[in-house]
């Protein structure tokens, strides 16, 4: 055999590897979409957010390519666009626990005065679907929509004990588990349901009360946590455009890469250390 069809066939040969790979690296990116999409829409359904799968699948897509090609345009290295991957996988998750844990903490604030309306409701003689039911015309979301969910599926015939569980699955924090503790005990014991969701909302706002006093002695630590942690970087940055000859060898070099690499690791045992200080947990 000739060397020019040797040469012909390895041609052929390296477009079919090229062509499969970028196949596979299609299909492997469209199925992890898909399911981000559909991680990110369920979650989404659970706090009351409705959005299209496609439209979603089609976001997150964009974000995880023009993120790192956002960062190789402006910083001109490869090291850089691929650290930058990790980060445009993980941003769509991050950002739908974000919203989760925003949504967690309006209910927590929300949960006390909710009660103390049904205290009061149950007090004047209504039923404890009529004291709901004042509850989600009076209160504002997201508290409003969870007890107006666990309000029809009363009224659609389902054991409260079962939907009080559904809406711990919903809401897992323990706050909400105090409230279906004293319903459950007023329910099967018995006893005044309105003194027990009243001192139960007492409870929760002492406690919320106790967090906002630990969140304004810690807030000076959290500050330290980050500008410690950004000062290096921004400081790298203006380097970078002030001597670029100088931080050449740092963005080119294997040396520079390693250096790199234990500067990104000490930054993040750092913070994550700040930070487990300064989150106390009541």
């Amino acid at each position: 055999m000739s060397l020019p069809i040797i040469l012909a066939l390895a041609f052929l040969g390296s477009l079919f590897l090229i062509f499969l790979i970028s196949r596979m690296g299609t299909a492997t990116l469209r199925a992890g979409s898909r399911q981000m999409a559909g991680e990110i829409e369920s979650s989404l359904a659970d706090a009351f957010v409705f959005v299209n799968r496609q439209k979603t699948a089609a976001w997150s897509t964009v974000v995880m390519i023009m993120l790192p090609v956002l960062a190789f345009l402006l910083s001109h290295s490869i090291l850089i666009a691929l650290a930058a991957v990790p980060v445009a996988l993980t941003l769509p998750k991050k950002t739908l626990r974000r919203m989760r844990k925003k949504r967690i903490e309006t209910l927590e604030k929300q949960l006390p005065d909710a009660l103390l309306m049904m205290s009061g409701a149950l007090r004047a003689g209504a039923s404890f679907p009529t004291a709901l039911e004042a509850v989600v015309q009076e209160s504002s979301a997201p508290i409003s929509q969870e007890f107006d969910l666990l309000m029809r599926e009363i009224r659609l015939g389902i054991d409260l004990d079962i939907a009080m569980r559904n809406v711990e699955k919903r809401i897992p924090i323990p706050d909400f588990l105090m409230m279906t503790a004293a319903v459950t005990i007023a329910r099967e014991v018995g006893g005044n349901l309105a003194e027990a969701l009243e001192s139960v909302a007492r409870t929760l706002r002492e406690k919320i009360q106790m967090d906002g006093k630990i969140r304004a002695l810690t807030s000076q630590g959290r500050m330290q946590g980050i500008v410690m942690t950004c000062l290096p970087l921004f400081l790298m940055l203006v380097l970078r455009f002030m001597e670029p000859k100088a931080m050449a060898p740092l963005f080119n070099e294997p040396v520079g890469w390693a250096t790199l690499a234990v500067i990104g690791v000490m930054e993040c045992l750092g913070y994550l250390s700040i930070s487990k200080i300064t989150n106390i947990d009541v």
